[in-house]
């Protein structure tokens, strides 16, 4: 309401100042640990051997739930980008949808008794990491993955690829031709455009 209401865009204008957009930010964090926690010790009472039932449950409490406010406000999802030359939606998940998951298995960890953590402590811990990540993030404008790195040690373990490379194919790709040049934003609009006034005739 006062986002759209208040007289002069004031309490926008307080909102996005960034001292106070960091404090914010970092309230939101917590509020996110404490929503995972609640949904793995609930899940806990009613499946106590259902781990991805409790792994579901704290994820969606945590963050898969906000997923469904964009497209209730007509935008596209926060995690998802729109191909516009193909009108599909390819899944990426964002760094608060990975926090929360990774969370989600941690707090079922400890909730099973696999993690000898108390639950005190690894709330305290989670949500220093969780607070800490986001509001550097914000700070520096950085849209980087704090578990980038883990991430693609993983992807090297699992895969014997680096997240996000392609495998190399030698006989596939000659070395002397020259890349061809990716197609620009203004281009791929004029296509779907184009598309669309055809279906419409």
């Amino acid at each position: 309401y006062l986002i759209f209401f208040c007289p002069l865009n004031l309490f926008y204008k307080c909102v996005a100042f960034l001292p106070v957009k960091l404090i914010l930010v970092a309230m939101k964090e917590v509020v996110r640990v404490r929503k995972i926690a609640a949904g793995i010790h609930h899940a806990h009472h009613a499946y106590h051997n259902g781990w991805v039932i409790m792994v579901l449950t704290g994820w969606v409490k945590g963050e898969v739930l906000a997923l469904w406010v964009h497209p209730g406000r007509g935008q596209c999802w926060g995690p998802v980008i729109c191909v516009m030359s193909s009108d599909l939606f390819s899944l990426l998940p964002s760094s608060p949808t990975k926090a929360s998951l990774y969370g989600a298995i941690v707090f079922t960890l400890q909730q099973t008794h696999w993690l000898p953590v108390s639950k005190n402590t690894l709330i305290l811990l989670f949500t220093l990491f969780m607070a800490a990540s986001k509001v550097f993030m914000t700070a520096t404008h950085s849209h980087s993955s704090p578990f980038m790195l883990v991430e693609s040690m993983l992807c090297k373990v699992l895969f014997s690829s680096t997240a996000g490379s392609a495998p190399h194919d030698s006989h596939a790709v000659s070395h002397d031709a020259p890349p061809s040049p990716a197609k620009s934003k203004e281009e791929l609009n004029e296509g779907a455009r184009k598309r669309k006034a055809k279906k419409a005739e």
